[in-house]
């Protein structure tokens, strides 16, 4: 129990730090969009790039494991968004809550969380799996809000906009050259290799931070109701399924299990927020879902932590 504690504490603690400091200083919203924007374009990419373009190039054409941990991805998110159709009937509010049920955190945690439980070796099914649940949740949004009357644009533009959102993204755009310094095996100079490894160490401890002030700063709004059956949902149905799955193919190593795993358990992703305000629709019990998802967090993902540790979860 003393290495989960060792292991968590850093996470949430970063996060606590930041909740406290946007309580208690009132620095306007914009301060963090220079943070964020060395977080999403720098550092996060800095970190995928040097990790993968050190893997040997079979290693990251493991397909069976893109499309079981993407297909679990999928049934949970469908999951949420039926329970979400069922309650409100509008399908808009329906899809930011598929959102919430699906999208975890595993751009500002992800990695950090991965990486500091398993190692270097994690590096690669951490970022499939940000690279293709990003895909699979960037296409679905517009195309649903845009079936729900909430977006009035012509098939042909939506799905421009998603392609175009998809392969700008600066993860996404960092794990392919990465995955083409792997295919070619690119050694990068000694001082661009220490530049990518200064940012590399930058990037979980300022994601975790900002992640802390971001949530702090945003207004709670009304409790839903429909709370405890999304995060039933993201916090524990979805890295079960995620297990049960991969156990029942069969053939992955429990280190990528794991990692799936672990970034099944995350939190509901601050982009739930985000995509709630670009929309503008169910915007005020995103932010609560995403602020209470995250202090649920703590006992859920410190349980999962745990259960990996201690080898307790069948195929690790």
């Amino acid at each position: 129990m003393q290495e989960v504690i060792s292991l968590a504490l850093p996470f949430f603690g970063l996060i606590f730090l930041g909740y406290v400091s946007g309580k208690i200083r009132s620095i306007p919203a914009e301060g963090l969009e220079w943070m964020n924007f060395f977080i999403l374009y720098l550092a996060l990419p800095a970190l995928f790039f040097q990790l993968l373009a050190k893997t040997p190039i079979e290693e990251l054409a493991n397909l069976s494991f893109v499309a079981t941990t993407t297909f679990s991805t999928y049934c949970v998110f469908a999951l949420a968004f039926c329970f979400g159709i069922l309650k409100t009937g509008r399908i808009g509010e329906a899809t930011i809550q598929g959102m919430a049920g699906a999208y975890s955190n595993i751009g500002y945690m992800g990695p950090g969380i991965t990486l500091a439980t398993l190692g270097a070796a994690a590096a690669v099914p951490t970022a499939l799996i940000f690279c293709f649940d990003n895909i699979l949740l960037f296409t679905l949004l517009p195309l649903m809000m845009a079936l729900g009357g909430n977006e009035k644009v012509g098939f042909r533009k939506a799905a421009f906009g998603v392609a175009r959102q998809i392969l700008t993204h600066p993860f996404i755009v960092s794990t392919i050259l990465g995955v083409g310094a792997a295919a070619i095996e690119f050694k990068a100079p000694a001082a661009l290799d220490t530049l990518l490894t200064f940012l590399r160490s930058a990037a979980a401890p300022c994601a975790l931070f900002a992640l802390g002030v971001t949530v702090a700063i945003r207004p709670m709004g009304r409790i839903p109701g429909e709370l405890p059956i999304l995060l039933f949902i993201k916090l524990i149905l979805h890295p079960l399924l995620v297990l049960l799955l991969l156990n029942w193919i069969g053939g992955f190593s429990p280190l990528w299990v794991a990692t799936a795993v672990l970034m099944a358990c995350l939190p509901p992703a601050a982009n739930v927020f985000v995509m709630a305000t670009a929309y503008q629709t169910y915007v005020q019990r995103a932010s609560a879902i995403v602020l209470l998802g995250t202090l649920a967090s703590v006992v859920t993902v410190t349980a999962f932590l745990y259960a990996i540790t201690n080898n307790l979860l069948p195929g690790m």
